[in-house]
């Protein structure tokens, strides 16, 4: 019987209250545990943090990242350095087994210049002046010269192998 009660309103059949009153329950109910389940779902596949434990920043992946971070930046740098010590040493070294025979091959070269030009004119040529490039212009001359001279190179190429050979041999 619904009716209205002067001191509390209008009234309802009990039992249509209590199926409305149980039906917002377990709809706030069911609302609240799926919140729940979401927040230890996130929590579990590290998506969110826990809240509950104590949070130790050091451990966290994100203070993780930064130290891997520095340690990489760290290592690239040294590694860095010892690249161009390792070129400055290479240098050295190559300057040092090669440079005398690239040396004598060179001043082989203007030698061969000079004879060849005192040959052709009949007198020795003026070395060329810093301004004409120098001893480079020789080298230039040389290689845009004619076909013997460019078997010569060639040969002087190969000596060079057999010298290696002899080095690694010996």
């Amino acid at each position: 019987s619904s009716g209205i009660n002067a001191e509390y309103g209008p009234t309802m059949d009990p039992d249509v209250a209590s199926t409305i009153i149980q039906k917002v329950w377990k709809g706030y109910s069911q609302r609240n545990k799926t919140v729940k389940l979401r927040e230890e779902e996130l929590i579990f596949i590290g998506m969110q943090p826990n809240l509950d434990i104590p949070v130790n920043y050091k451990d966290s992946p994100v203070s993780k990242v930064a130290k891997r971070e520095e340690e990489r930046v760290l290592i690239q740098a040294q590694h860095e350095r010892e690249y161009q010590d390792a070129l400055v040493n290479i240098k050295d070294k190559i300057r040092e087994a090669e440079g005398p025979d690239i040396k004598e091959n060179m001043q082989d070269q203007i030698r061969q210049w000079f004879i060849e030009t005192r040959d052709a004119t009949g007198r020795f040529p003026d070395y060329p002046s810093d301004d004409e490039g120098g001893s480079a212009t020789i080298f230039k001359t040389k290689e845009g010269g004619e076909g013997e001279e460019g078997a010569n190179g060639e040969g002087g190429k190969k000596k060079k192998a057999d010298k290696k050979e002899k080095k690694k041999e010996g």
